[in-house]
């Protein structure tokens, strides 16, 4: 579950005219694979035609045939580069699409090589037609890190970055980027991309092993001049399913993403996986098995969030568990779920270089009815920042079955905060830390927000465990968030895992989330 590499400034732009013969049999292997019609080397005009459901009826189609993995023969060393190797290959900025086309956005591409070994296709739309963009010598610049470079190098592209008008008028930083599987990130103004999303996850930590699709294909709309948004188009492919995608993506203070998706599986999909967000979760104030490090927290993410069809809204710390764990969260008509980053001061990361305080937060909004099944979150033990930990997507209660097609509309939010009015309150930070007696562990937990802030009487703090005990619970104020602090003790002699549960009431009435923990022996 690795995240796109950052490869630092490079990759973007026009329709890559191929001229190499040696080329021509390498993009009729890709074609041929994507079952998609070959572009002509040398095209610069005309183009196929392009209408609202052109992915849909490859993908529709491509369903009736198996599966065959889009490979193209390289030779050496570009068939087996190194990391270092692949970020000396890098896009020409002045190649980038649309650069002197005085519009709001630019795109760069990206080379296939090292963990990005499949070749995509990727087509430019313009005027209704479609023309393929071919990787050509003259669109990369190859460092010394590489020897022997062939003319028609890189041979192929791995996903493409989307740059635009995000922070200031006359710079155009990136906004988006599609690479690797199915996996995509976005950054809001001011961020610094951290999580990412996927097309589809299928059998994730389910025995047999986790399938991964993948893009194979990607269409990008000519915005027009001052347009807010830009469209992107995505094949979806893999053993078990095909998909047809249909992204539009709006930069600004929160980015969005609107994303549309129909499927059409090959096979029955018991355990699949809707809008999956993934991330990272090494250590932070709620759990801190990994103690090697100077920094306070280390996570892309440090909570789940939910906001159910009942509209109770859930907050669960993320851990980074001894083993594997699993959550399920039942639910019928969900209207939002996401993995936050919620502290946004320096102080709780201090990291120069990561800059975690700057990670967006990714929020999903269902559009329509997603009817019944649960949000699971999956927690992987790991022992270094560099691998991505954390899963989070809506499991439908019924299994996806072959000869028909299912369609998923949602909007993600890649924000600082969950994009959902609220006057309640929410758990600001939670603090884990062993007490002296070993079968004992001391909670804390900040609640802030409008109905905690000018209290002048305080709620009572509702709390549940599965097992164990709690004891010496307080509830008091906290000025310096302007808001309350619960303490309480859990005694966890015996155990090996406990479900907690806490709120906040006044009157009776519930005022803050439910804030939800699974300990651990650990």
């Amino acid at each position: 579950m690795s995240d796109a590499i950052d490869m630092g400034p490079g990759p973007t732009r026009r329709h890559v005219l191929m001229g190499a013969a040696a080329w021509s049999a390498v993009a009729a292997t890709i074609d041929a694979a994507l079952l998609l019609p070959p572009a002509r080397a040398g095209e610069t005009s005309a183009g196929e035609p392009f209408v609202v459901d052109h992915v849909k009826t490859l993908a529709k189609d491509l369903a009736a045939r198996e599966f065959v993995k889009p490979h193209v023969d390289v030779p050496e060393p570009f068939n087996a580069l190194t990391i270092d190797q692949y970020r000396d290959i890098r896009f020409r900025p002045e190649a980038s699409i649309w650069r002197s086309d005085r519009i709001d956005y630019e795109v760069q591409l990206l080379p296939l090589g090292w963990l990005y070994d499949r070749p995509v296709q990727i087509w430019l739309v313009e005027g209704g037609k479609a023309r393929s963009l071919r990787a050509d010598s003259s669109l990369f610049s190859i460092g010394g890190a590489i020897e022997r470079v062939p003319v028609e190098a890189p041979f192929g592209f791995s996903g493409f970055r989307l740059h635009g008008t995000l922070n200031r008028s006359d710079i155009y930083d990136e906004i988006a980027s599609f690479q690797g599987a199915s996996y995509f990130k976005a950054v809001g103004r001011g961020q610094q991309f951290g999580l990412s999303a996927r097309g589809l996850a299928i059998n994730t930590a389910r025995p047999g092993g986790e399938e991964f699709p993948l893009f194979r294909a990607f269409w990008i709309e000519r915005p027009q001049a001052g347009a807010p948004e830009i469209y992107v188009h995505a094949l979806l492919d893999s053993e078990s399913t095909t998909g047809a995608y249909r992204f539009a993506i709006r930069p600004g203070e929160a980015t969005t993403i609107d994303v549309e998706a129909v499927f059409y599986p090959r096979k029955s999909l018991a355990h699949v996986g809707i809008a999956p967000l993934t991330s990272m979760f090494l250590r932070g104030a709620a759990h801190r098995r990994i103690n090697h490090d100077f920094r306070p927290d280390v996570h892309n993410s440090e909570g789940l969030a939910v906001l159910n069809g009942q509209g109770e809204r859930l907050w669960r710390p993320l851990t980074n568990p001894k083993m594997l764990q699993t959550s399920a969260f039942l639910d019928k008509d969900l209207k939002g779920f996401g993995l936050i980053q919620r502290s946004r001061d320096f102080e709780s990361y201090e990291d120069l270089e990561a800059r975690f305080d700057r990670r967006p937060s990714a929020w999903v909004e269902p559009k329509g009815s997603w009817g019944e099944g649960y949000v699971e979150l999956i927690e992987i033990p790991v022992t270094e920042e560099i691998h991505d930990n954390i899963v989070a997507y809506w499991k439908p209660a019924t299994a996806l079955e072959p000869g028909q097609a299912y369609s998923y509309a949602y909007r993600i939010s890649w924000t600082d905060f969950i994009p959902a009015a609220w006057a309640g309150s929410r758990a600001e930070k939670t603090f884990v830390s062993p007490s002296k007696q070993s079968d004992q562990s001391l909670f804390v937990v900040d609640f802030s927000g409008p109905a905690v802030r000018e209290l002048r009487e305080l709620p009572v703090a509702d709390v549940a465990a599965s097992a164990g005990g709690i004891s010496n619970l307080v509830v008091q104020r906290n000025p310096e968030i302007q808001g309350l602090r619960v303490k309480f003790d859990l005694n966890t002699a015996g155990t090996e895992i406990i479900e907690l549960r806490l709120g906040l009431r006044l009157a009776g009435q519930l005022i803050s989330e439910n804030w939800l923990y699974r300990w651990t022996k650990s």
